[in-house]
């Protein structure tokens, strides 16, 4: 349980770290472009813009930490239930808040600090319930569901950002943390892991599941740093990657509380959503969100 649940605390510190870091890749890009450069029709950025983001030093190193980070979630995933390993990693909303004082020069409001102290506290006591995890073996229709899913909100998030521009922020964010939901369901019950065998796990519907959610959940957490408030579309992704891969955790795959603690486990993970809504509510800062204004033409001489 305690490797477990380093392991996890390791993984929420990367991806925390690297989300900050992505995002000022995302807007030093957008401030090297024209206004209007890199927009859809209707007000969205486009792969082009996406892929200039991509190229800057501060988003590579950031995409570096996300490796790192999903390579210690999955082994999270795999010692921890999911709604304790899932809930620890998506407590990355914390570092993210913190460094964005200082390489966002967001100045986080009194409502913010509390909000983000409730997640704490909410994680000390899921660690202090949470029990054995459950299986790790699914049915196989289950596998093919998975797939069937991670694949639906991947195109249905891209089709949305496309349609309705920067409205679509909190709903990218919301659609990349059920995409890494996904992936960490995925990663649980994955086949051909324990023992290894390379022809199995090459079969499961639930690798290419992982593979599809790990890219496509990447891109729309992009996609919403973008255009919103990066607190924001972290604090939605907080409510995606937790809520559901929790429920499914319990509900299907057998993870299971301390004995008579089942009451502190609720509470404990429905403060830590309740406070990751709270940061996306009040996540919002003046001027810290600014797209980037326009050159302004030399005067003809």
């Amino acid at each position: 349980m305690l490797i477990g649940l380093l392991t996890a605390v390791a993984a929420s510190i990367c991806y925390g770290t690297g989300s900050v870091l992505q995002a000022v890749g995302s807007r030093r890009a957008a401030r090297m472009s024209p206004a209007a450069a890199g927009v859809t029709a209707h007000g969205g950025p486009n792969l082009t813009s996406t892929a200039k983001a991509a190229m800057t030093w501060e988003f590579i190193v950031g995409t570096i930490l996300d490796f790192v980070g999903f390579g210690l979630g999955a082994l999270a995933a795999r010692m921890l239930p999911l709604f304790l390993s899932q809930t620890v990693i998506s407590a990355n909303l914390v570092i993210t808040a913190v460094l964005s004082v200082k390489m966002l020069g967001i100045r986080l409001t009194r409502k913010e600090w509390t909000s983000i102290g409730v997640v704490c506290a909410a994680l000390v006591l899921l660690a202090t319930a949470a029990g054995h995890e459950g299986d790790h073996h699914a049915p196989m229709s289950t596998h093919w569901w998975l797939l069937a899913v991670t694949l639906l909100i991947i195109v249905g998030g891209t089709v949305a950002v496309r349609f309705l521009g920067a409205r679509a922020a909190i709903l990218a964010g919301l659609l990349s943390g059920l995409a890494f939901g996904a992936l960490g369901v995925g990663v649980r019950i994955l086949d051909g892991v324990d023992p290894f065998d390379p022809v199995t796990l090459a079969t499961d519907p639930a690798l290419y599941a992982i593979l599809i959610a790990g890219i496509g959940g990447m891109y729309l957490h992009t996609v919403a740093l973008q255009i919103g408030s990066v607190n924001g579309a972290t604090a939605a992704l907080v409510v995606g990657e937790t809520v559901l891969p929790g429920a499914i955790g319990v509900l299907w795959l057998g993870d299971a509380s301390r004995p008579g603690l089942a009451w502190l486990a609720v509470t404990g993970f429905v403060l830590a959503v309740a406070g990751a809504v709270a940061v996306a509510w009040y996540g919002n800062h003046d001027g810290a969100e600014d797209p980037a204004e326009e050159p302004v033409p030399a005067p003809v001489a």
